[in-house]
């Protein structure tokens, strides 16, 4: 039998206990296709997988890693939606092709093993053709899995973004490069904040935000309030948590939506704001995000393939546990601009 390079994770107290296996390359059932990966994409949880403070299931020896991108080299024989040479990315749970996510037993690289692999079979009824003639790279794509599905939740799975309202973005990882495209393409307003000065410089002058903040130097909540000329932010992407909800609650505009993301910042039990409170005094939505659906990574793969955009990758590394190693020091660092990726043919 062929055989593939495979990442599993040895124990669950960093991504250094990622070593390679070498396995059989799987065959796909009649409703599957073998996908040979060509991109990943990290994303923190997968961090917080490695380390042991990811607080959902996590198999014991699991293949890390939620997002990539393949092409098809083998498909089911009742496969009709996608063929061999396609290239396409899989949805974070397979199991949930539309609707909300029914819990948490089933995402990859968590639960179920993942994509640091070379091959996965995966259900066909969970992938999504991607474009190749929209000068796109394979990282970009991969990226689209987690961190596209879930900026284009954040505006288009319950209230729909609408041109000329604003948004703030909390950091500059991929979440929030990301959710930028949209917001921009779309005709809204943009406000980003970060701790330093050069990454607000760059995403001004290459990314385009209209307005950004040092939250460092600034209290950002009311800073906002001022561009806003005192009605507030129409939607937030909060990736903080319990650390940065109050600051948000007060620079949201009357029924704005938070959308919680991340738990970047956590406060101490004793400084827990008082989250109910404040949102009803705002009439507040704030809503927690568990990426998407297939039916919304069709919606952001066509939005960003019919408008030629691209999510952010700040750097690609290669296949080799060194380099996979330096991928997840890269990603922990916060040095990054948008997406840290692993090119399996570099």
């Amino acid at each position: 039998m062929p055989t593939q390079k495979v990442f599993r994770l040895h124990s669950r107290t960093s991504y250094r206990a990622l070593n390679l296996h070498e396995e059989e390359i799987p065959s796909p059932d009649k409703h599957e296709v073998l996908l040979k990966v060509k991109s990943i994409s990290l994303n923190f949880r997968d961090v917080a997988v490695s380390d042991g403070t990811y607080p959902f299931p996590v198999k014991d020896m699991v293949v890390p890693c939620s997002d990539a991108c393949g092409e098809v080299v083998d498909a089911g024989t009742a496969v009709t939606n996608v063929g061999k040479g396609d290239h396409v990315v899989c949805t974070f749970d397979p199991t949930i092709l539309y609707g909300a996510q029914r819990n948490w037993n089933n995402g990859f690289g968590g639960p179920m093993d993942g994509m640091l692999r070379q091959y996965i079979a995966v259900p066909a009824a969970a992938v999504v053709k991607v474009p190749t003639d929209a000068g796109v790279s394979t990282a970009s794509w991969a990226s689209m899995v987690c961190t596209g599905v879930t900026a284009w939740n954040c505006f288009y799975g319950n209230m729909p973004l609408r041109p000329g309202q604003t948004v703030l973005f909390q950091g500059t990882g991929g979440v929030s490069m990301t959710g930028l495209q949209i917001a921009k393409n779309a005709g809204a307003i943009t406000i980003v904040t970060s701790s330093s000065d050069a990454k607000l410089q760059l995403v001004k002058e290459q990314f385009g935000a209209h307005h950004t903040i040092n939250y460092k130097t600034t209290d950002w909540a009311q800073e906002a309030l001022k561009l806003t000329g005192g009605r507030g932010v129409d939607y937030i992407i909060e990736n903080g948590g319990s650390g940065t909800i109050k600051q948000s609650l007060a620079a949201i505009a009357m029924g704005g939506i938070i959308s919680v993301v991340g738990f970047l910042s956590a406060a101490a039990q004793e400084d827990m704001p008082d989250v109910a409170g404040l949102a009803l005094s705002k009439g507040a939505v704030v809503r927690g995000i568990n990426v998407g659906s297939t039916q919304l990574l069709e919606e952001a793969v066509r939005f960003f393939g019919a408008n030629k955009i691209a999510i952010p990758v700040d750097k690609v590394f290669g296949f080799s546990r060194d380099e996979v190693i330096d991928a997840f020091e890269y990603l922990t660092s916060g040095s990054h601009i948008g997406k840290v990726c692993i090119d399996l043919e570099k």
